[in-house]
């Protein structure tokens, strides 16, 4: 999950040189976000990389891809996106998502990172995705998508009796919540979506 992240830079901090603005380290662009390996974001001018996950939130994020997908070639609309792919964000702070599924609507970025952010993000807790801290990182972060445009963010919790967390751009909180034995779904982001709490767990 995008949450649980540390910082690109590794040098030791000395404060003579960096109480200079001539000695500030520069801010990563873009261009350095195209040249990491593995799954990162870029905020507050750093690239922060995301640690591998688990059996059970890998799989659940999976399972969550492929559920968009069969909707998308139903639908014959949009791209269901699975995890460590970049969307770009242009918020003060942020400038990039990395969810671990997604469905977006735009043209299809080749190459390229997806242009903005998508209308519906999924974000899998993982092991070390909880506490007060977790909490409030992942409260942000929700800012943020809906900052960017996303219309629905799903907070995915296998350990809680309450699965998925459903929140809305236009009614943020509470949550709707969805449990074992139920669907779930996304709207308004995926209109018509449904997908079964209990595939979560496959």
């Amino acid at each position: 999950m995008a949450i649980r992240t540390t910082t690109l830079h590794t040098r030791p901090r000395n404060p003579q040189t960096e109480s200079s603005p001539r000695h500030a380290r520069p801010e990563a662009t873009i261009e350095d976000l195209y040249r990491v390996r593995g799954k990162a974001e870029l905020v507050d001018g750093k690239i922060l990389h995301m640690a591998p996950t688990g059996k059970m939130p890998g799989s659940a994020g999976d399972e969550i891809f492929v559920s968009l997908r069969a909707y998308v070639r139903r639908v014959r609309t949009g791209h269901a996106v699975g995890d460590n792919k970049a969307f770009l964000a242009n918020l003060p702070h942020r400038k990039s998502f990395s969810p671990d599924a997604a469905y977006y609507i735009g043209p299809d970025p080749g190459m390229k990172f997806f242009e903005r952010a998508p209308v519906f993000a999924a974000e899998v807790r993982s092991h070390g995705d909880y506490g007060a801290k977790a909490e409030r990182a992942m409260a942000r972060k929700r800012a943020d998508y809906f900052a960017a445009g996303t219309l629905v963010v799903w907070d995915v919790d296998l350990l809680s009796d309450d699965v998925v967390r459903v929140y809305r751009a236009n009614d943020p909180s509470p949550p709707t919540i969805y449990r074992r034995g139920e669907i779930a779904e996304a709207e308004p982001a995926v209109p018509g979506w449904t997908m079964p709490v209990d595939d979560l767990f496959v």
